[in-house]
């Protein structure tokens, strides 16, 4: 299943909190991009957070997934998970009846 993980602000978080997690973070996130677990990893043009398009089997491996990473686990930042599935719009239009 396909999931798209949008990181949100943590209130009361500030900036100079981030730094020292920040190596281990990049290399948690490369290491589940490398099990297939992050499919797609991005950065919004117009704010400073992630995007991440997972590949998990329900919401539930997600958040474990993504707790396991260390901004996450250090409470610096956290995710709203939205599960995906296929549009169906296109068999609607073309299948045969």
């Amino acid at each position: 299943m396909k999931l798209l993980a949008i990181e949100k602000e943590v209130e009361g978080v500030t900036p100079d909190r981030f730094q020292a997690h920040l190596k281990a973070e990049a290399a948690k996130a490369w290491e589940l991009y490398q099990t297939g677990a992050i499919r797609e990893l991005y950065f919004r043009q117009d704010a400073h957070s992630a995007v991440l398009v997972l590949e998990c089997k329900d919401v539930d491996e997600a958040n474990s997934v993504l707790s396991a990473l260390p901004l996450v686990k250090e409470g610096l930042i956290a995710f709203d998970i939205v599960p995906l599935v296929a549009y169906p719009g296109f068999s609607r239009l073309f299948a045969e009846a």
